[in-house]
């Protein structure tokens, strides 16, 4: 009644201190979409956009905003992992890289401050960071053969699940507009992109991002008979052409066979090796504990304290050849901390992307979007990646934003 009251004799007041956290929510979130690429800056950005969100009623819309699908999966899954500190030994040392799960939070404010008026911002400040990064990782290649983007502390993996996402992305726009002109640029967009990601030496990410077109190329046109066969073709000799053509990947092969070669001798301090090592070790201690795990932030100590004894010690020399802070598997990482209990949470937390994206009429792209992100986490913790889920995350809202009012109509591709 009071705040009634106060409204209806200063208008004016209620006007400008709406403006005024119209204009502070909106450099929030730009400033989050070019701060997330710079790794120093991160922290003030989530501090800044939490601060904004309070400021703009948040806490009061958040009983509306958790029936959104993926923040329900973001807050089970972090949950999740806060609970399974309490059958933990946890001690704050080593690298403690799953505290980076709790990223994800993220997508929380960053959805609830984001509208219609404020997404022409958003997009053009994320579009800046992410030329920005491709630019400056085209450069680092050409002139001084690294790979990344070490200007902004992007490894090459990073820097290669970066590429990929903007390559789905592309894709997936290219395989629904129906302007042609459109079509071609989005396509050659990822074509250019792919090219590029077969150059960053990141094997695993590469396959999971082929794979993750067949199956777009596949969903998308597997009703329409030669189209589908003549897509497919085409798609099939650019990779071949770019896997010749690629010096990297064809290092990377040769490197395949010599560790492989290094294996059957019993030889695992090499990529391959170490990765099979540690999968081994993951298995083995998610089948002794198989419905909570060892408990949040336990697993690198029980890598440690393994392996001198596993299988007679044969994999005791390997943190000689690469300190362990995880085990390259978001399944096996997270079976690790939270056994079954933590696989089912992690699994909620992909069918809540997928469900976002469908209740927005983007059944296809949230297919291929949680494919990705299922088969880059085979070969890596991609889910811990510095920077790439909350790329991801920043790219749903913004979709899911401009989808808004145009719900209701019908899908280009029903599934």
């Amino acid at each position: 009644m009071r705040e009634h009251l106060i409204s209806s004799f200063c208008p004016g007041e209620n006007i400008h201190a709406s403006n005024w956290r119209d204009i502070f929510a909106r450099c929030a979130l730009a400033f989050f979409c070019i701060a997330l690429w710079q790794k120093w800056s991160l922290f003030y950005a989530f501090f800044l956009l939490t601060s904004a969100w309070i400021i703009d009623g948040g806490l009061q819309k958040f009983g509306r905003l958790i029936e959104e699908p993926l923040v329900l999966g973001i807050l089970v899954f972090c949950g999740v992992l806060v609970l399974g500190l309490l059958w933990s030994d946890y001690s704050d040392v080593g690298q403690n890289k799953w505290k980076k799960y709790f990223i994800l939070l993220t997508f929380i404010p960053f959805l609830s401050l984001l509208n219609k008026e404020r997404l022409p911002w958003v997009m053009a400040a994320f579009l800046i960071g992410y030329l920005g990064v491709l630019l400056t990782g085209c450069y680092q290649w050409i002139v001084s053969g690294e790979k990344g983007a070490p200007f902004f502390e992007i490894s090459y993996l990073a820097f290669s699940a970066m590429l990929g996402i903007g390559i789905i992305l592309m894709a997936f726009l290219g395989s629904i507009c129906q302007a042609r002109k459109i079509t071609f640029l989005c396509w050659a967009i990822a074509i250019f992109l792919l090219f590029l990601q077969f150059h960053q030496s990141a094997r695993g990410l590469l396959l999971a991002t082929i794979l993750t077109l067949l199956l777009l190329i596949f969903l998308r046109y597997r009703s329409q008979g030669k189209k589908f066969l003549g897509i497919l073709a085409l798609f099939m000799t650019v990779i071949l052409l770019f896997a010749l053509s690629s010096n990297d990947f064809q290092e990377r092969l040769e490197l395949v066979k010599n560790d492989l070669n290094l294996v059957l001798q019993g030889d695992y301090t090499t990529s391959l090796g170490y990765r099979l090592a540690i999968w081994d070790v993951g298995v083995h201690g998610i089948a002794k504990r198989p419905l909570l795990g060892y408990g949040t932030g336990m697993p690198e100590i029980y890598f440690e304290e393994t392996i001198h004894t596993y299988k007679n010690g044969i994999y005791k020399d390997l943190p000689e050849f690469q300190k362990t802070s995880h085990y390259h598997n978001d399944w096996i990482e997270i079976g690790m901390h939270l056994g079954g209990l933590g696989i089912f949470a992690l699994v909620f937390l992909l069918w809540s992307w997928f469900q976002t994206l469908k209740n927005h009429q983007l059944s296809l792209l949230g297919m291929v979007l949680i494919c990705y992100v299922f088969l880059a986490g085979l070969t890596d913790t991609f889910l811990l990646y510095n920077r790439i889920p909350i790329i991801l995350l920043v790219i749903t809202a913004i979709i899911v934003c401009w989808q808004r009012p145009i719900i209701g109509t019908h899908n280009l591709l029903k599934i």
